[in-house]
């Protein structure tokens, strides 16, 4: 352990170098054996992309699942995660991976309506590419499981949003709180502000009705992503809706991502049932 700031998860997993390399080599090897569509314009913005990945055979009213990657809202790219894509491919499922903008260059709402609008195209335009509307499921990780979560949820000052129908979201060592980000050592790189944080923390926002929720995250992980785990499955279990928490022993902030591609796993069982709900 090299620092202090829980924030910072290079400074806790010595091999963070090694484990992006694996996540980008096998998203490359997934792409070069799968039927893909990439950069499928869901909005007007450059990054307002989507790839579509299709499963061998793929069978008319699919389910569809979709995954939002992490990066601290202000990195990653899509085609580095194709490799999660591998667990509900396996099972019939076409799989879509959302890009967004990033901070500081857009402010957090926008990256959070991003992730909506794509979920709503996805849902209106799945016959076109033979996947069930009715059969949506997402899930995300870090930041990718923050800006999922808003598929189910309103901000502390926002109006009714219009909200995609999903039936299910898996979110993975995500951020709850964001009271931290501001003074941690994102503040020259994401430049998130202490009111964003307090208007789109989901410990502090209406979690709404319908899709079952699963709160993952590994055991081997930072004390505020542990806590926030906990505090938000109990959260929704306060408001009568339903959440799993999900521990995955002796993993990390990164390689719990890993898990998510083995079907066998803990994890990759837990995305397996998501993906699988009627």
């Amino acid at each position: 352990m090299k620092g202090q700031d829980p924030y910072l998860i290079r400074d806790f997993v010595d091999d963070f170098d090694a484990i992006a390399a694996e996540f980008t080599a096998r998203s490359r090897g997934l792409s070069a054996r799968t039927i893909m569509r990439t950069d499928v314009a869901y909005g007007d913005r450059p990054r307002e992309t989507l790839d579509l990945l299709f499963p061998d055979n793929v069978a008319n009213g699919a389910p569809l699942h979709v995954f939002v990657h992490g990066g601290y809202w202000r990195s990653g790219d899509k085609a580095d995660y194709r490799f999660v894509a591998e667990t509900p491919l396996s099972v019939g499922a076409i799989v879509a991976l959302v890009e967004y903008d990033l901070m500081p260059g857009q402010r957090l709402p926008v990256l959070i309506d991003q992730v909506r609008r794509a979920v709503l195209w996805l849902q209106d335009n799945a016959a076109s590419f033979g996947a069930d509307p009715t059969r949506l499921t997402v899930s995300g990780h870090s930041a990718g499981a923050h800006l999922t979560s808003f598929l189910a949820a309103r901000g502390a000052e926002e109006a009714a949003p219009t909200l995609p129908s999903v039936k299910g979201l898996l979110l993975l060592s995500g951020i709850y709180d964001l009271s931290g980000i501001p003074d941690s050592f994102l503040r020259a790189e994401a430049q998130m502000t202490h009111q964003e944080a307090a208007g789109w923390s989901p410990l502090l926002c209406e979690q709404l009705s319908g899709p079952n929720r699963v709160i993952a995250y590994g055991g081997d992980e930072t004390r505020p992503f542990v806590e926030q785990a906990s505090a938000f499955e109990q959260k929704l279990h306060a408001n009568g809706q339903h959440a799993e928490l999900l521990r995955m022993p002796e993993t990390n902030h990164m390689n719990v991502v890993l898990a998510l591609a083995d079907g066998d796993s803990l994890l990759g069982r837990s995305l397996l049932d998501l993906v699988n709900i009627r």
